[in-house]
């Protein structure tokens, strides 16, 4: 199994010496190609501090990033671009779609910024929206979406350019229960079917059962990890182990980590 990203010793402090905060504090850890790696932690324990430094939305006071063997700080112009463009494809918590474009010109908008050919386009969209159960919402507007909707868009989105990665910070923050069990199956089935590599930030018990790994951040260090028994462990067995970790952070229902 080939290695899409490896994190090597990544660190990220602000403030001065003496009043410093080390959101990140010497992570080290590889995702594997076909992946689905979930990064779970509470509020402030650097999940999402993490996620921006692998997406260059901020840059890490030290350590590596290497994406398909190529260190990701040294990446300039145009490699920085097609990075960001191409080999990274970005699922927000709160969907981060344009208002004034329909689900089909959200959708297209990275194909048509790469100058994909029209026909390539049309056949990518077809296939992506019938997996995902959005094409009788492609010609509406976000306002006329629900918000499962506009999060399985938002998820066309992420995965039209066929990215080495998809980075999903909260997918189901903003979903009702049933919204989210339907985004947790589609991206599962992405990552069983399409072979897609999903690297997802959760806080959710429920969605992190749909990984094969997770990594429990807590101030700024990887201080557990557990693997999913595939194929011998059902998902109900794995989420039960991520509430057994839970409880022994003092953790007290499913949704809170």
């Amino acid at each position: 199994m080939n290695t899409i990203l490896e994190i090597e010793n990544l660190c990220k402090y602000y403030g001065k010496q003496e009043n410093q905060t080390k959101a990140l504090d010497g992570i080290t850890f590889q995702v594997m190609k076909g992946e689905f790696l979930g990064i779970m932690g509470s509020s402030g324990s650097g999940k999402s501090t993490l996620l921006n430094c692998i997406a260059t939305v901020i840059q890490p006071t030290g350590g590596k990033i290497i994406m398909c063997g190529k260190e990701v700080q040294s990446l300039k112009g145009a490699e920085l671009a097609d990075y960001r463009g191409k080999q990274i494809g970005y699922l927000f918590q709160n969907f981060e779609l344009l208002d004034n474009l329909t689900g089909r010109e959200n959708i297209l908008l990275p194909l048509s910024l790469h100058n994909v050919p029209k026909s390539e386009s049309n056949k990518r969209i077809m296939e992506i929206a019938s997996y995902l159960e959005i094409t009788d919402v492609l010609d509406k507007f976000p306002s006329q979406m629900s918000g499962g909707q506009k999060q399985r868009v938002a998820a066309a989105r992420a995965v039209i350019l066929n990215p080495s990665i998809i980075l999903a910070d909260e997918p189901t923050g903003a979903l009702d229960s049933k919204n989210a069990k339907l985004l947790m199956k589609k991206l599962s089935g992405l990552n069983q079917e399409y072979n897609a590599t999903i690297l997802m930030v959760t806080h959710d018990c429920n969605a992190a059962s749909y990984c094969k790994r997770i990594l429990f951040i807590q101030d700024g260090v990887i201080f557990h990890e557990l693997r999913r028994n595939i194929p011998e462990e059902s998902q109900q067995a794995f989420y039960e182990r991520i509430l057994k970790v839970m409880a022994q952070l003092g953790g007290g229902t499913a949704n809170v980590l």
